[in-house]
């Protein structure tokens, strides 16, 4: 199993390029970083984890500017949206964003997908909360067709475009790996049906055996599974391992760098350590 790091990097933590180099010196396999574009004052929408809304979701940076200043500076991590909210995203310019990281760091791209919770930020990008599912699903659609397609073209309900070129195309053939982040029927749903990996939230073992069997019961049976916010637990490093996770995103607090890389440094050697354990 590996291990990458999972942040939301922003405005008063470690900068991205140093966080980048940092987490490849110490072996780390991949950068994970959160999206949110903005948050509204007012707000519906109760935060998943209960009580406050953490301050480093206010000042998040954007995560496809965020991974081409690591993969600038870096050479073997993968560069991971965990997860790009893209139901908040014009497809086509995702596209593009996403295949010219792929492009700039040889092929080290991962995109992580998701549909968000916030019900009031995806409406101040005029998406309805009640169509969001379908338009991700749409939005997949259409960026796999702009990354393998020339021309692509994709005519859907929310997502229409004629025949048109667009470059880069990305350098993992056929295109970058798809995880899909969520937690519910829809979502072991549109695993299936995009033939995607699962980015988890760090949820209770029963949880994700729970998801992961239904992916299985749906046919699909060798489901990339991949985790952003894993605590410093090893107990539940292998649990999740024993799940079949192939990768842990530990997490990594908004801190700044000389905290970050303390605590990168802490991590790396639990990580060593439970490798030396399980072999």
């Amino acid at each position: 199993m590996k291990f990458g790091i999972a942040t939301f990097v922003d405005d008063d933590s470690i900068d991205p390029a140093s966080l980048a180099r940092a987490i490849e010196e110490r072996g780390f396999t991949s950068l994970i970083v959160a999206e949110h574009s903005h948050i509204p004052v007012s707000r519906e929408s109760p935060y998943p984890d209960g009580g406050d809304l953490p301050p480093w979701y206010y000042n998040t940076l954007d995560p496809f500017v965020t991974l081409a200043a690591a993969a600038a500076v870096t050479s073997t991590i993968e560069l991971v949206t965990g997860v790009a909210l893209l139901i908040q995203r014009d497809p086509i310019h995702a596209a593009k964003e996403s295949a010219s990281i792929d492009l700039i760091s040889g092929g080290r791209f991962v995109f992580g997908v998701g549909a968000g919770w916030n019900l009031e930020e995806m409406r101040d990008h005029g998406t309805d909360p009640k169509t969001r599912g379908a338009r991700l699903d749409e939005s997949i659609e259409a960026v796999k067709a702009l990354w393998t397609d020339e021309p692509a073209e994709y005519h859907g309900k929310y997502i229409n475009f004629e025949s048109s070129y667009c470059r880069p195309k990305p350098v993992r053939k056929p295109h970058p790996p798809i995880y899909i982040g969520g937690n519910s029927d829809a979502t072991v749903k549109r695993v299936i049906r995009h033939g995607a990996g699962w980015i988890s939230n760090p949820l209770p073992r029963d949880v994700l055996a729970k998801r992961i069997g239904q992916m299985h019961d749906g046919g699909a049976q060798d489901v990339p599974l991949m985790m952003f916010g894993t605590p410093m637990k090893p107990d539940y490093w292998r649990a999740a391992e024993d799940l079949g996770f192939g990768q842990l995103g530990l997490f990594l607090p908004s801190v700044g760098k000389d905290e970050s890389l303390r605590l990168l440094d802490d991590f790396a050697a639990k990580v060593q350590e439970y490798q030396a354990t399980t072999g």
